[in-house]
């Protein structure tokens, strides 16, 4: 019995000492994963004529990056995801939140080529949604392959239609892709690693929960991007059918 005390004790230890390593790792990566969603928007933004229409970064809510990751698929015609998001609040950008984006369709790898995911919510309750349960785009959730370049009566068209629009870039290449089917939900585990017990989404989106050192990049990106240009600053902005309720 003593033995047997004596090894449950050492075990213990053992597992507590590796603790701190393990969360280290997991900020780790959640920091690269932050630091390559702001690298993606610095790229997309730096292509001719912007690639994402003034009218959508004017309008949208909610911004979702999910980086390549050449080791996400997890089987034959299935791919898998992780990526990162804030919303508007009253000051600016949120805090970051964590998602996670699974399905058949969205080609996370095509032809071995790793490919940059875009999402854009286009109201308030396109994210919520997503974290407060797993939806499917184009089901629960309105979704639609989003508008490049200039053409802003196109962009100003799908506002009106979707909760989402969605974008994919491989090869330097940046369009507009149809997520239909994919489900997007919350990834909890990120989140508790780098906000720790007792932290809400929801206070985190509505900005009353500071960014993290590690988060202050991204968030900043964003900002720096998806502001109300002047050109739309005095238009009203055309209203989605869920905020006419």
């Amino acid at each position: 019995m003593r033995k047997f005390t004596e090894g449950f004790c050492l075990l213990a230890l053992a597992t507590a000492g590796m603790l701190p390593a393990a969360q280290a790792q997991d900020k780790q990566k959640i920091g690269d994963r932050l630091d390559a969603a702001a690298v993606v928007i610095e790229e997309v933004m730096a292509a001719p004529d912007h690639a994402i229409p003034e009218t959508v970064l004017g309008h949208a809510h909610c911004v979702i990056v999910i980086p390549s990751e050449k080791k996400a698929a997890f089987g034959v015609g299935a791919q898998y995801g992780q990526g990162v998001g804030t919303c508007r609040t009253g000051h600016g950008w949120s805090a970051p939140v964590f998602v996670r984006l699974a399905g058949a369709s969205f080609g996370f790898q095509i032809g071995g080529q790793a490919t940059d995911l875009v999402l854009i919510g286009m109201n308030q309750k396109s994210v919520q949604d997503m974290l407060h349960s797993k939806f499917k785009l184009g089901a629960n959730a309105s979704a639609a392959a989003g508008p490049v370049g200039r053409d802003a009566q196109a962009a100003t068209d799908v506002l009106l239609n979707a909760e989402f629009l969605t974008y994919s870039r491989a090869k330097g290449l940046f369009a507009g892709l149809d997520l239909s089917g994919d489900v997007l939900d919350a990834n909890h585990d990120d989140f508790n690693a780098e906000y720790g017990p007792g932290r809400h989404t929801d206070a985190v989106l509505r900005g009353t929960v500071p960014a993290p050192a590690n988060a202050r990049h991204f968030v900043r990106t964003v900002s720096k991007y998806f502001v109300i240009s002047k050109n739309w600053k005095t238009m009203t902005p055309p209203k989605h059918p869920e905020d006419r309720k």
